[in-house]
């Protein structure tokens, strides 16, 4: 077994990941951003060094920082999480090449299952049914004309190396056809270096049911049953549950061997996780994620099974600790997303720095998080705060106790989706076991979900960390040295402060910081004046000063947060003023154009 892990991501997974090495007496070797110094996952490794600026490109996503700092920390392995570069093929071979350990399936799988047109084509000649649509690249906006009409409207434009719900664009009919396709390509290049685009018949309703798998290098393959997560807004997950409420026994087992028939036939080794589309009775394989899942959790929560530990065990080598007439589904288990997002205003982006937090707590509760008070959710990173899992023995009571958790979990200073999930998990489509796709669509709904404002005020604790500090005759400090972090404690009466402020340095409480959460679109300037809701890039602005507009109108697209945000003409008339261009930035509050 390993004696030391290095963990190549941030935030809530990363410290999850923690928890489970230390439990199985492995070191854990956290990594950090310059803007993730005070992060809290730097403080739940054993040992954390700083591997570049805060732009991912620098520091998360550097593949030569990362292994050097692996070698020098002497790591065995690393554990790459989701996101950044777990599911990237390049990063497990270049890993075994250096002679570390990739936890994760082998860099032939992730290639395999990476390129989606690829996996298309194995699962259909491996006999796995497949969304009806084109296995090869369309290479151009006139062959997607071509290869839609044959398929038949509404289709979808995946990217083919795309996931996570980027590189997804849905063109009801023709005339959608070059936006969703550009847009899909765009997304491709931009978050996975592919701008390669293929098309599948869009299902209007059906269920995403997933089935969670298991493979270790001695040829046993399980799956520990499925998960719905319907509950998505822009192809993202927001709410998520296991069992699903719609999949019988019979489905189940059906749904099952589709799963690990297609792990088999890429040779998979590690956990990974099948998505397919339920429509009535029929079940079509749509990707597989090479990774261990955001929402593993519920199928934690309904097995009873570590998954992470089952991913270090087969890395060290080691078979699958329970077989598949071991692995039972027992109770309901649901698990929310609490992302830093503005559901009222369409789910914009809303980052900010946290100046209170409670978690909730009591039986079958569980939370994930990676932030404390005085935590800054910053753009630069997705918006996710914590996960909010619950456990009980069927779908009604765990409901319950979602709602009461969600009602005791108290985030202040910045506005979160804890609103919307009370709200959607209150209405008839949940109880239901809907898709709630009415709902998520229904923008007069989504705006009477406006949050209490939050703290004005932001977080004034003791400590610049959140923390309280130790008493002057016990500081503890913590100090960077050769880009590693360590914990210095100082015995003895503080030295008298160097300003006239009249505090002790160690005591002084940090400088308040502006936030940029909660302000919108249209706000903060005159009724001509469309403003920008939040901080990002300007990804493409397809009006010019002069252009004549109706309400609603596109007028630039926003990359905040992972995420590309459409904003939107408040109003008709014509574009006297256009303040943004595309590559350039803007800041939340900043005029984007005047319409008169």
């Amino acid at each position: 077994m390993f004696e030391k892990v290095l963990v190549a991501n941030r935030g809530e997974i990363a410290i999850r990941v923690m928890r489970t090495l230390e439990e199985m007496g492995i070191a854990s070797v956290g990594v950090y951003s310059e803007a993730d110094r005070e992060a809290p996952h730097v403080g739940e490794a054993d040992e954390a060094h700083l591997i570049g600026p805060p732009v991912p490109a620098e520091s998360y996503l550097n593949v030569e920082r990362l292994l050097d700092t692996a070698s020098k920390a002497a790591a065995e392995a690393i554990h790459p999480g989701y996101g950044f570069l777990a599911e990237n093929a390049g990063f497990a071979a270049a890993c075994e090449n250096a002679g570390i350990v990739f936890i994760g399936p082998p860099a032939s799988a992730i290639e395999a299952m990476g390129s989606k047109t690829r996996a298309r084509e194995l699962m259909a000649g491996a006999g796995v049914p497949i969304v009806p649509g084109t296995t090869a690249p369309v290479e151009s906006v006139a062959d997607a004309r071509k290869r839609a009409e044959e398929i038949g409207y509404p289709v979808a434009c995946k990217a083919a190396g795309g996931g996570g719900g980027k590189g997804f664009r849905v063109a009801s009919s023709e005339e959608e056809l070059e936006e969703a396709f550009e847009g899909a390509a765009r997304e491709g290049e931009k978050f996975f270096s592919d701008p390669t685009v293929y098309l599948e018949r869009y299902l209007e309703d059906p269920r995403h049911v997933e089935v969670q798998v298991l493979a270790d290098s001695h040829g046993n393959v399980v799956h520990l049953g499925e998960r719905d997560c319907s509950i998505q807004r822009r192809h993202q997950k927001l709410i998520e549950e296991a069992p699903a409420p719609h999949v019988d026994d019979a489905m189940r087992e059906r749904i099952g061997k589709v799963a690990t028939d297609a792990a088999a036939a890429v040779g998979y080794r590690s956990a990974g996780t099948v998505e397919g589309l339920q429509d009535g009775d029929d079940y079509f394989f749509l990707e597989m994620n090479t990774r261990v899942q955001v929402e593993h959790c519920v199928t934690e929560m309904a097995t009873g099974i570590d998954i992470v530990r089952e991913q270090v065990l087969i890395a060290a080598g080691e078979e699958l600790s329970v077989g598949q007439s071991e692995i039972e589904l027992r109770g309901h288990a649901i698990e929310c997303r609490i992302n830093a997002e503005a559901a009222h205003k369409g789910f914009a982006p809303a980052p900010g720095r946290i100046s209170s937090y409670a978690e909730p707590g009591g039986p079958g509760v569980r939370v994930d998080s990676g932030v404390r008070p005085g935590s800054e959710v910053t753009p630069l990173y997705d918006p996710m705060i914590a996960k909010l899992i619950v456990w009980d023995v069927d779908r009604e009571r765990a409901t319950a106790r979602m709602l009461r958790a969600l009602g005791e979990y108290q985030i202040g200073g910045l506005t979160t989706l804890i609103p919307f999930h009370r709200a959607i998990l209150a209405t008839e489509q949940w109880r239901r076991a809907e898709t709630c796709r009415d709902l998520l669509a229904d923008k007069k709904w989504l705006k009477s979900l406006v949050p209490p404002p939050p703290d004005s005020e932001a977080y004034e604790g003791a400590g610049g960390d959140g923390e309280e500090q130790p008493p002057p005759e016990a500081r503890v400090y913590k100090v960077e040295v050769d880009g590693r972090l360590h914990e210095v404690k100082v015995i003895g009466a503080a030295p008298p402060a160097a300003s006239n402020s009249g505090a002790p340095a160690g005591l002084r409480r940090p400088p308040r910081r502006e936030r940029a959460a909660g302000r919108g679109g249209g706000g903060g300037g005159s009724a001509e004046t469309l403003v920008s809701p939040m901080q990002g890039s300007v990804l493409k602005v397809p009006v010019s000063k002069g252009d004549e507009v109706e309400e609603g109108a596109l007028i630039c697209i926003i990359e905040a947060m992972k995420m590309e945000n459409e904003i939107t003409a408040h109003r008709a008339g014509k574009v006297t003023e256009l303040k943004v261009a595309e590559g350039g930035s803007v800041a939340a509050g900043d005029a984007i154009a005047k319409i008169e």
